[in-house]
């Protein structure tokens, strides 16, 4: 019985279909399964799904998009049954994102933000235009283990490596890493600036982040 409904959660997320996702959380929950296996042994499977498959190209941006708010919804409606029951995913680290103070593009952080929390990490996502100040006194506050910063434009990019040496004169670096993003950023520039990642899209950051983390 719960393979099945492991199978179908796992579908849900595949499809994009938050109403299902969502119908399939309150069945495993009336069910009695364990919230925490409906997240890992269901939907997270199609989580890693999709993402391969957008690794390989596929699927695409759209897909993408829809898988990470239909696993959002599953662990939204499991998560009061998680603190009913005093169980807590494992948390692989914290990370505060933001796009950089003067760039207003939003789509990429978002979903980045959404993979990284269905792959367990808790998300602070401070929105667009964000200062340097803010991020750092961000991270601050919940002793984060990575900042992510995106650009979608040259002319703000440069803050980029405003937040790097931030983080150096508070003397939290390597502590807290930092994670850059957005379409004119290039290995070289990650490399120019002393950030410690980048990826190209959503999914890559997941691997990235994780990588850090382990560090």
């Amino acid at each position: 019985m719960s393979e099945q409904l492991y199978q179908a959660m796992a579908q849900s997320i595949i499809d994009g279909d938050a109403d299902e996702a969502e119908r399939l959380a309150k069945e495993a929950i009336q069910a009695g399964i364990d919230p925490l296996e409906a997240i890992n042994q269901g939907f997270v499977v199609g989580v890693n799904q999709v993402g391969d498959a957008f690794s390989c190209g596929d699927a695409f941006l759209p897909e993408l998009v829809m898988a990470g708010e239909a696993m959002k919804t599953a662990v939204n409606t499991l998560e009061p049954e998680m603190a009913r029951r005093g169980t807590s995913r494992q948390m692989l680290g914290k990370v505060v994102l933001g796009t950089i103070h003067g760039d207003i593009h939003d789509i990429g952080k978002t979903l980045v933000g959404t993979m990284l929390a269905a792959s367990g990490f808790q998300v602070f996502d401070l929105g667009v235009d964000v200062p340097v100040t803010a991020l750092v006194e961000k991270a601050l506050e919940v002793g984060a283990d990575i900042i992510g910063v995106s650009s979608l434009l040259t002319t703000t990019m440069v803050r980029q490596r405003d937040v790097v040496e931030a983080l150096d004169d508070m003397g939290l670096r390597p502590r807290v890493k930092v994670m850059v993003g957005g379409a004119p950023v290039t290995r070289e520039w990650v490399a120019e600036i002393g950030a410690d990642g980048y990826s190209e899209d959503a999914i890559g950051a997941v691997k990235v982040a994780r990588a850090l983390v382990e560090k």
